[in-house]
């Protein structure tokens, strides 16, 4: 899936020479918690978030340091700070270096990138203008979208079957170790593991598949350490 496919268009933007007042709000009349800058023509600036709005002069939330502190920081940073904390416009306030993102890039793209820079947007760009936005909510949409309905879907235990193998085929955890039998849409997992945390994975590599109906769990531990072997009533006896 690609940005293109799940981005928030048209976009809710603010001018650089708006005033903060004005921004804060456009957020809350949206219920957004970031605006993209953008000037006339379209083109990015800079981002304005809620974050930007929590050190502020009016609300008497500014940085303080101990005065040892303060020795240590130039005051060039601290001037930028107090520009940042006492602005009154949205360029005075917003984030110049904006991570971006093409309308052409997969959402695995795009989910490294908000991790890197620890955002929850990105303004999509196309030739320097902004065309969309893409948020945490944006792929929270596209995941509920493409969750399997939880109504039974009518598929055959013989395709139930193979399409969870072929699932547990690629994971790293199992190593083939695990059975699968399907009657009715019913799946019964069997088999053995050496680490438990296997078993909630294994499940939920099967109640992902569509047309699946229950998952019963028959899986036996091996501890390796001890060589114990643990059932899944054992741990239900332990729990």
């Amino acid at each position: 899936m690609l940005v293109e496919n799940i981005m928030t268009t048209p976009v809710i933007s603010v001018d650089p020479s708006a005033s903060i007042q004005e921004a804060a709000a456009l957020m809350l009349a949206h219920r957004i918690s970031g605006l993209p800058v953008v000037r006339r023509d379209g083109t990015l600036v800079g981002m304005l978030t809620e974050g930007d709005f929590l050190r502020r002069g009016e609300l008497g939330t500014e940085r303080k340091r101990s005065w040892w502190l303060e020795l240590l920081v130039s005051p060039g940073k601290i001037a930028d700070e107090y520009v940042h904390t006492h602005g009154r416009k949205v360029e005075e306030v917003m984030s110049n270096n904006v991570a971006t993102t093409p309308r052409n890039a997969p959402l695995d793209d795009v989910v490294t990138t908000m991790n890197r820079h620890n955002v929850k947007r990105l303004p999509v760009v196309e030739n320097g203008k902004v065309i969309g936005i893409i948020a945490r909510s944006d792929l929270l949409r596209a995941l509920a979208r493409a969750q399997p309905s939880s109504d039974p879907v009518a598929a055959g235990d013989e395709r139930i079957r193979t399409d969870i193998e072929a699932e547990l085929a690629k994971q790293s955890w199992g190593h083939g170790s695990i059975h699968v039998n399907v009657k009715d849409g019913a799946v019964i997992l069997s088999g053995v593991i050496l680490d438990d945390r296997e078993r909630q994975a294994a499940r939920v590599a099967a109640e992902n598949v569509a047309g699946v109906k229950s998952v019963s769990d028959e899986i036996v531990w091996v501890e390796p350490m001890s060589g114990m072997v643990i059932s899944p009533a054992d741990l239900q006896q332990a729990g």
